[in-house]
Order: C-alpha cells, then sequence, then structure tokens
C-alpha cells in the first residue's frame, strides 16, 4: 500500500499504532511530562532487547552461550519500530504524516533520484 506521501506502509499500519496508543493512554500510571519522557526511554529498553537477542543468538556469552535465534532478534527488531511509531503517535496525532514526509526526506537524501524508481 503507498499512502499520499508516496511512502510504502502495510495495510492498517497507522490504525494499529493509533489503536496501541489509545490503549497505552487509558491505562497510563504516569501522565504528564514524566509520562512522554517514559515512553520515550521505552525505546531503550526495546533496543536493549535487541541487543541481548543478538548476544544470544550468536552464543556470545560463554556462561550462557546460544539462548536466542535469529527469528527472535527479527521480532526484537520490530518492537522498537512499533514502540518508536507509538512513540511518535504520543507526541503527534499525525504521525503518519510526519514519518511518511521524513521517510521522503531521507530516502531522497539517501538514494537521490536513484531510489524513486522501482
Amino acid at each position: 500500500m503507498i499512502d499520499e506521501h508516496g511512502t510504502a506502509a502495510p495495510a492498517g499500519l497507522w490504525d494499529s499504532i493509533d489503536d496501541l496508543w489509545k490503549w497505552l493512554e487509558a491505562d497510563e500510571p504516569t501522565g504528564g511530562r514524566e509520562g512522554l519522557l517514559l515512553r520515550m526511554l521505552k525505546l531503550t529498553e526495546e533496543v536493549g532487547e535487541v541487543a541481548e537477542a543478538v548476544i544470544g543468538a550468536t552464543g556470545q556469552n560463554p556462561r550462557k552461550g546460544v539462548t536466542h535465534t535469529w527469528d527472535d532478534v527479527q521480532a526484537e527488531l520490530c518492537d522498537v519500530a512499533l514502540t518508536a511509531l507509538v512513540a511518535l503517535r504520543t507526541l503527534t496525532p499525525e504521525a503518519g504524516e510526519v514519518f511518511g514526509r521524513h521517510l521522503a526526506r531521507v530516502r531522497q537524501r539517501s538514494l537521490g533520484t536513484r531510489g524513486l524508481t522501482r
């Protein structure tokens, strides 16, 4: 699915992000500025879980050995992406538009005209 900014997004992505945001907001134990900061810090926790999964998939901890799979790493990376999108939604109800514009800028800056055709 291509959105109005020419970026690809899975069907229902932003509806799902909005639903997750509403669910979190309804049960938010800490609100206001502190709640906002905690929502942003959740990203650090999720990135740490990616690191743990990579270490576990490669067996880099000799005491533990191989404890994760590359499928676990994929799942943790998805959690990072979802957490970031929900954090963005926390900052603005126009998260999809903000993300689409930013993606278009990064794509143009990185790929130039090479990335505009498929």
